[in-house]
């Protein structure tokens, strides 16, 4: 199928996107890479009268470190982030979540700012934004703001982003000392969206207890959840005593919004959640103990 007809806007600066969608209103959608936007239109799930491309916006782009940031423009593709030898020596857990969205032609095209402003909680940039506590930041008629992105995703597909806000980029946090990192996910066919997965940041003191730890959960609910309980049972705790499998568990207990469809029910997802959540645990605290 084709999508519906539609006017094409291609701004020079992100001020003018902003101006081009408040002038358009719920007319007008946003088009970065498009891996996400362009099959819902061609298949007439979504239908908007004016398009507004941002990928040719160079202030948009960029990877920079920042004091204790990693700042990666919204318009960077998923591709150019997972090629920085900056991304892997700063933020590891995002390096190696990179390779796990879709196929190297999704990625040579993706963003990540696109990724996150989707807010597909199936999604592995999202997850690892929740986890680092990562900052989106976004412009819009009344300047720029920023929004932790625990307060970003707030349902399905949601954010908080207005509908005349522009996200422009994503600071994640850098972790520094004796940590850990790891992504583990299960899915039917290799670039397939994940059935259950799990992103693990794990920092360890001097002694080898837990000093902080962030757990992402993909496609777990209906935004990217966080498994706070898993978190606080490890904190303060030594490394090497802590049952990966308690972890695992406390994570997904409590979860009311586990999706189920054809793929598999809520209870067998709640089920591979756990052990993956297990398992990039197990891989993060024994890197962190090698360290």
């Amino acid at each position: 199928m084709k999508p519906a007809a539609f006017e094409y806007h291609r701004p020079d600066t992100a001020a003018d996107a902003v101006a081009l969608l408040s002038e358009l209103g719920d007319d007008a959608k946003v088009l970065a890479g498009g891996q996400s936007l362009v099959p819902m239109l061609n298949l007439r799930l979504a239908v908007f009268e004016h398009l507004v491309d941002i990928s040719r916006i160079p202030e948009l782009e960029g990877i920079e470190r920042r004091g204790d940031s990693l700042w990666i423009g919204a318009g960077t593709t998923e591709a150019a982030a997972e090629r920085s030898s900056l991304v892997t020596e700063t933020v590891p857990l995002l390096a190696r979540s990179l390779p796990y969205i879709g196929h190297f032609q999704i990625r040579n095209r993706g963003t990540v700012g696109g990724s996150i402003a989707h807010a597909d909680p199936a999604a592995e940039l999202p997850a690892v934004a929740v986890a680092l506590d990562a900052t989106i930041e976004v412009l819009g008629p009344q300047g720029a703001r920023s929004i932790p992105a625990a307060e970003f995703f707030t349902g399905l597909w949601s954010s908080a982003l207005e509908p005349e806000e522009l996200l422009t980029g994503v600071s994640f946090p850098i972790w520094s000392g004796r940590c850990g990192f790891a992504v583990q996910e299960f899915a039917r066919r290799h670039g397939d969206f994940a059935m259950a997965g799990a992103v693990v940041a794990l920092e360890l003191d001097g002694s080898g207890s837990v000093a902080r730890s962030g757990i992402g959960l993909i496609g777990m609910g209906t935004v990217p959840e966080r498994a706070s309980a898993s978190e606080a049972a490890a904190a303060g705790k030594a490394a090497s005593e802590i049952d990966a499998e308690e972890i695992g568990r406390l994570a997904v207990e409590g979860l009311d919004s586990i999706p189920s469809d054809m793929h598999g029910s809520a209870a067998y997802r709640s089920r591979v959640g756990a052990a993956m959540v297990s398992r990039a645990w197990t891989a993060a605290t024994k890197e962190a103990l090698d360290v």
